[in-house]
């Protein structure tokens, strides 16, 4: 017998009621929390360690951590949820910075850690009081991960890690930083490299300097120098020699994610673009009395719709513990692109008011063009697919 008394929404296709509890409660943060005073952030290049103190007493840096540590243990799809709605926020250098604590760099932590490493971390990690970054990007090697050329040298108990890091989002103020370098020149590429845990007050850890972007303004990236940074055999994270395939397991969850907070952006800028045109005064009448208006932004909320559906859906399969590589590169692909198109779209309706800086267009499209290049490039996601086909 049908449920008269449950509402179906196309939520209600993809996710339990606990994911949906979760979703309208980042909306309410986003509303009061973040949009009201988030172009300060933009300025300064820095978010208030208070917004992420709150986020971790409301519970949205711990959504797949284990309970013990203070998370809630949702599955993958929690994470999606949290991607998306901070998308929707119109500023994503806090969407990218709070998600590279949550979905790139801790869970190394989460899972690899030994128990006393997590017993040591994870709750401040969930809490908010410690903030995460992972430190993997060089100057010679971006997706390319095996060539990385930092190095980390055992001398007795301890290891010396030299090398630099570049694009290190959360790299400036980051009070831990998970560090992959190369431990080995004896073995196969793919079996040198060990991640390490370094904190913010080793004395061999350098942050050369906050870089300055075209966007994701708000969230602070880092150029980084390791000099001798000594670390001990305690500070090893997951199994010597490899940690690059802990970096290969975790670009998955990463790659969701962004897919998400890529469609979450999407749609922010559709909506206020079909807010902006059914207001704008044009040729005698409202520019969405244009058909060509109208079929476009419908054109683009199809695509937007259906990217979605293929992100909750890969989402559904990585839970049941299905191999999702092909799918999640496409994900990257697909998402990293349309974003791009659709913002080109919406600030051309939006005419010369999109061009001006402060405006939600002009700051989403500026954003959006790193969904193409983070995480793994248009052209190296496109070779994972091909290399599957």
């Amino acid at each position: 017998m049908k449920d008269v008394n449950f509402k179906h929404t196309e939520d209600t296709l993809f996710l339990e009621e606990e994911h949906i509890i979760l979703k309208e409660q980042l909306k309410k943060f986003v509303e009061t929390e973040v949009k009201p005073v988030a172009q300060k952030w933009e300025y300064d290049g820095f978010i208030p360690r208070e917004v992420f103190r709150k986020m971790g007493s409301l519970g949205f840096l711990g959504i797949t951590y284990p309970i013990e540590f203070g998370g809630s243990e949702m599955d993958v799809r929690g994470s999606v949820v949290f991607a998306e709605e901070l998308g929707k926020s119109t500023f994503s250098g806090f969407a990218i910075a709070s998600l590279v604590h949550t979905d790139m760099a801790s869970v190394h932590l989460l899972n690899a850690g030994n128990k006393e490493q997590k017993d040591k971390y994870l709750s401040d990690i969930v809490s908010g009081k410690t903030i995460s970054c992972v430190a993997v990007t060089e100057p010679h090697a971006g997706s390319d991960v095996k060539n990385i050329r930092t190095k980390a040298v055992k001398v007795g108990n301890k290891y010396l890690i030299n090398g630099s890091k570049i694009f290190i989002t959360n790299g400036v103020h980051s009070e831990i930083y998970f560090v992959a370098a190369k431990t080995s020149d004896a073995l196969q590429q793919s079996d040198n490299i060990t991640m390490f845990i370094v904190r913010k007050d080793n004395p061999g850890l350098i942050v050369n300097k906050q870089l300055d972007k075209h966007g994701w303004r708000c969230s602070d990236t880092a150029e980084l120098f390791f000099q001798d940074c000594e670390v001990e055999e305690a500070d090893v994270l997951g199994t010597l020699h490899k940690g690059f395939y802990a970096i290969m397991q975790n670009f998955q969850n990463e790659r969701l994610v962004m897919g998400a907070m890529a469609m979450g952006e999407a749609q922010a800028a559709i909506d206020c673009t079909v807010e902006y045109v059914k207001q704008r005064d044009a040729f005698g009448g409202k520019l969405w009395e244009k058909q060509t208006v109208r079929h476009k932004l419908a054109e683009l909320q199809s695509k937007v719709t259906a990217a979605r559906y293929m992100v909750y859906g890969v989402a559904n399969k990585v839970r049941h513990s299905i191999e999702v590589i092909k799918e999640v590169s496409m994900i990257k692909v697909l998402c990293g692109e349309l974003v791009n198109e659709v913002m080109y779209t919406c600030l051309q309706l939006h005419g010369g008011t999109g061009y001006m800086t402060g405006t939600e267009i002009e700051r989403l499209t500026r954003d959006a063009r790193a969904q193409s290049i983070g995480g793994g490039a248009t052209e190296v996601m496109l070779e994972e697919v091909a290399k599957r086909m």
